[in-house]
């Protein structure tokens, strides 16, 4: 029932307390010293070391003598780079931003690559702003420029492969990060992006594999978790399943798929009612989602209710015409009330 969720990346936002706004990448035009240090502490927060991070923006705020800036950057939860992605057999492509990609932004990010030629984590940023906007040819050249500047750059690897699965890439995205793991064995996000891959392919035993290392490293990526969970699913095994979709929920709680996928393995152990309440949350959290809607309406299909899960099918259609279980499920309950 639950196709793929496209993945994302994610983006580093910083706050600046004193001033109380945020500031995305492209809006740092004004002040590009400031964003090559910031670029500096993207980096280091990237590959975990978060203190050495810390260090670099506070040299930054000593340096220009402005007083507690106290710059926090954010990266998002679900990935280094990455946001949430839950991937499930189906093809899908990253949703597009084109803003990521508008002339302003590119020209921001360029001129910070200007100033630093040689600073590989510049151009990476740039990528993943050409990524976002869905300009993977750009994208691509701005990581292997990353890649060439530092050849043990594993995150440019990693960004790199997610754009070769986007274009239908997937032996090099997994010869990426393959590569990405060979540099740092302990990099979490690689194992459940090339993971992914694997599990989209019908690759099952080798992507139960790498979500298994990546929980092995104490990964705090929910995505591992519910990667491992749909193999648990299909394989049949639901009491598994449905505590993998649980620690990814406790990961991500605003994440609608492990919800979803939660509610199928209920749902295939008999437990309507814990189905229902899944289905219902990742609704709240998605009303746009033809899955959802669809997963509600079979519930109550099997309570009887007929007209509910008619109206719950129609919905889910008028989402998404061409999702053949929402048709299939309105033609059933439409010619049986």
């Amino acid at each position: 029932m639950i196709r793929k969720r496209e993945c994302r990346f994610s983006e580093a936002v910083m706050f600046n307390q004193d001033e109380g706004r945020m500031m995305q990448f492209g809006e740092l035009h004004r002040a590009p010293d400031r964003f090559l240090h910031i670029i500096r502490a993207f980096g280091r927060t990237v590959a975990g070391d978060r203190r050495q991070a810390q260090g670099i923006l506070k040299m930054d705020e000593r340096k220009r003598g402005r007083g507690p800036w106290r710059m926090v950057l954010v990266v998002a939860a679900m990935g280094a780079l990455l946001s949430a992605c839950e991937t499930t057999p189906g093809n899908g492509i990253a949703p597009i931003d084109p803003a990521q990609g508008s002339s302003e932004n590119i020209s921001s990010l360029s001129a910070v690559i200007q100033r630093a030629p040689q600073n590989p984590e510049g151009y990476n940023v740039r990528g993943t702003a050409y990524g976002r906007a869905g300009k993977y040819s750009q994208a691509l050249d701005d990581f292997n420029t990353a890649i060439k500047l530092n050849p043990n750059f594993y995150q440019a690897y990693a960004n790199k492969a997610l754009i070769e699965h986007y274009m239908g890439n997937d032996a090099q995205s997994v010869a990426d990060y393959s590569r990405a793991i060979q540099i740092n064995p302990n990099y979490d996000e690689a194992y459940i992006g090339r993971g992914d891959v694997y599990r989209l392919a019908g690759r099952q035993d080798q992507a139960f594999n790498d979500f298994q290392k990546a929980i092995d490293l104490n990964t705090t990526d929910g995505r591992a978790y519910y990667g491992r969970g749909m193999i648990y699913q299909v394989r049949g095994q639901h009491a598994q399943a449905i505590n993998d979709f649980s620690s990814a929920i406790s990961r991500a709680p605003n994440a609608a798929e492990p919800y979803d996928a939660r509610g199928l393995s209920y749902l295939a152990t008999g437990d309507n009612d814990n189905a229902f309440a899944d289905f219902n949350t990742a609704i709240r959290i998605n009303p746009n989602s033809a899955e959802s809607w669809t997963n509600q309406g079979l519930v109550y299909e099997r309570r009887g209710d007929k007209k509910r899960a008619a109206r719950s099918y129609a919905r889910a259609a008028q989402l998404d015409p061409n999702y053949k279980p929402a048709r299939d499920g309105l033609a059933r309950t439409q010619t049986s009330s």
